[in-house]
């Protein structure tokens, strides 16, 4: 299990440490997932959230844990958060910390049950997140029916947004739109200083990427922030 922070411009703190799942070799979440079969799912959504809790309260996280969940192998919200729940409870890691992502990106199954969690999930306190928005199946249709509130853009829409018009006029639509629902929103797979500042004047507070800190497998990295 590795961590990176999703970090805070404003005070330059961090706002929360995404759990990533890595293969044996370091291999991103992707080919893990490609290499479970669809009816151990559940299993595997289960048992990456225990680790992710045990790990992150044996390194000390003192602030927000993001745990992504496959809405494919969640069956029934109250019974598998029960897990979940005792994972935290056996470790002593506050469930209040706990931020839920649905990744945007894999194609849900039935839209109606994915909806359920998050609604499930924001009505049990936890912070709720969809991941990877503008680059998946779901995208503003999703956002109407349900407001979370995290909405990460993909990298796709962030990459050389300094100096791409179209990009930066699409995200700060996204950005209005957000700020009227009440939604704050991160921007994921910030390289470069420049990417960074033009994403601020676009009046993004919350930043995941390479430019603050590379994930780390069984560590806390600690952000690193370019100059205002």
């Amino acid at each position: 299990m590795a961590f990176q922070p999703i970090v805070d411009a404003r005070d330059r703190s961090v706002f929360a440490y995404e759990a990533l799942v890595r293969g044996p070799g370091g291999e991103p979440a992707g080919w893990v997932l490609e290499r479970v079969a669809t009816d151990q799912l559940y299993t595997f959504d289960q048992t990456c959230r225990v680790l992710a809790i045990d790990t992150a309260q044996r390194l000390g996280m003192d602030t927000r844990l993001s745990i992504n969940f496959l809405p494919n192998a969640v069956y029934e919200p109250a019974a598998c958060i029960r897990l979940t729940l005792a994972a935290a409870a056996k470790v002593g890691f506050p469930v209040d910390r706990l931020m839920f992502e649905l990744a945007e990106s894999q194609k849900i199954q039935d839209p109606v049950h994915a909806l359920g969690i998050l609604r499930d999930y924001a009505q049990r306190g936890f912070v709720t997140a969809i991941d990877d928005f503008g680059a998946g199946y779901a995208g503003l249709a999703l956002l109407a029916e349900f407001q979370p509130d995290v909405v990460k853009l993909d990298m796709g829409l962030v990459r050389g947004i300094d100096t791409h018009a179209a990009r930066a006029t699409i995200v700060a639509g996204m950005v209005s739109t957000c700020r009227a629902l009440g939604c704050r929103v991160v921007a994921e797979g910030v390289e470069t200083a420049a990417e960074y500042h033009r994403l601020r004047d676009l009046g993004i507070d919350l930043f995941q990427g390479y430019l603050f800190a590379r994930p780390q497998l069984g560590a806390l990295a600690e952000p690193v922030f370019p100059a205002d």
